[in-house]
């Protein structure tokens, strides 16, 4: 297995002849507002273009998986940072088939996306030969979830390929510590940004959550979701820090925007 890390929480994984796109943001730089006003710098979205690999991988990819996309169902409440108006456009013109919540599949489909496989919470489903499982995730801390219309991680296991989970954004619930010791993921991917909006709590993990997040998983953790926005203020130097404080350093991988990491 490959992982091309693309740009925040968007990257490929290449599993033999399944190249699969998770949460495609393939936007310009500052194509879309600041997600904070006022808590953090009042900077467009992404702060950061796509790499200069991004479109030859992307010519290859077959599937993808989005963990949330809609908020009550508005366009305007879209989440941009993981599927925006370029990636939505990408996915109907390549026609690519889409897995995603069930909550999710019917707005998707409104706007003609290929949605394959709309999956419940913690059902084992086959896919490319193995299977999918959703984990419920909980996007924030506090009252906020309530408004971000949570989404799921994905656990997928292929054939002859190690298992990986994806956290999505979410907090450090019991949902997903099940995941980590019920399921044993080989690789883990973890949100690490810490997002937040100018009201409410994080919506993603506090570091001391990401850090005991990376602690449960078994094996080894790709950390994401930084550098790319304007309200993740968790940058990859910080956590690189907070990982050789707790002795984490050698579990966990911290790729840069294009890079490749390689399991066996």
């Amino acid at each position: 297995m490959k992982i091309h890390h693309l740009r925040s929480a968007t990257f490929i994984i290449e599993a033999g002849e399944h190249w699969i796109l998770v949460d495609p943001m393939l936007g310009a730089k500052g194509s879309q507002p600041p997600f904070s006003m006022l808590r953090f710098k009042a900077e467009r979205n992404p702060t950061v273009d796509l790499p200069e690999n991004a479109d030859a991988l992307l010519a290859k990819v077959t599937h993808c998986l989005l963990t949330h996309s809609q908020t009550f169902g508005i366009k305007a409440l879209q989440h941009g940072d993981h599927l925006d108006a370029a990636g939505e456009q990408w996915l109907v013109a390549s026609d690519i088939p889409v897995i995603t919540p069930a909550k999710d599949r019917a707005y998707l489909e409104k706007y003609r996306i290929n949605v394959s496989l709309g999956l419940a919470p913690w059902q084992a489903t086959e896919f490319l030969g193995g299977t999918i499982i959703a984990v419920p995730a909980q996007h924030g801390h506090g009252w906020i979830h309530k408004v971000m219309a949570n989404g799921c991680g994905f656990v997928l296991s292929l054939p002859n390929e190690p298992s990986l989970y994806i956290s999505g954004d979410t907090v450090l619930t019991s949902e997903v510590r099940r995941a980590l010791l019920e399921l044993k993921p080989d690789i883990t991917v973890v949100a690490a940004g810490q997002a937040q909006m100018d009201v409410g709590q994080p919506l993603l993990m506090p570091t001391a959550e990401v850090l005991e997040f990376i602690e449960l998983s078994p094996g080894k953790v790709i950390a994401n979701h930084m550098e790319a926005l304007n309200h993740c203020p968790v940058r990859r130097d910080d956590l690189r820090q907070a990982l050789t404080v707790k002795g984490l350093s050698d579990k966990v991988l911290i790729p840069a925007d294009g890079e490749t990491l390689v399991f066996d």
